[in-house]
């Protein structure tokens, strides 16, 4: 939930359920840019919906979605 290096990833939709819709490209990795610069690796960006119900539980109102764009690495298969 609180990786020890720099992340990215929303913590609300960490260890969350989602759908990849769509393929973004790629982009300078940022958990190495800060210290590699452009020798930082390239790594592909995905956007990932995730229903409200997933993220809010109850508490979501009936069809709410959100669309994050992640690095792949961020990722998990189910």
């Amino acid at each position: 939930m609180n990786p020890p290096t720099h992340n990215r990833a929303p913590r609300y939709v960490r260890g969350r359920r989602g759908v990849v819709v769509r393929r973004v490209g790629d982009g300078r990795f940022p958990d190495e840019a800060a210290y590699a610069g452009h020798g930082a690796r390239r790594e592909e960006i995905v956007t990932v919906a995730f229903e409200g119900t997933e993220l809010w539980g109850a508490d979501a109102h009936p069809g709410d979605r959100v669309h994050v764009d992640l690095f792949v690495s961020y990722l998990e298969p189910t």
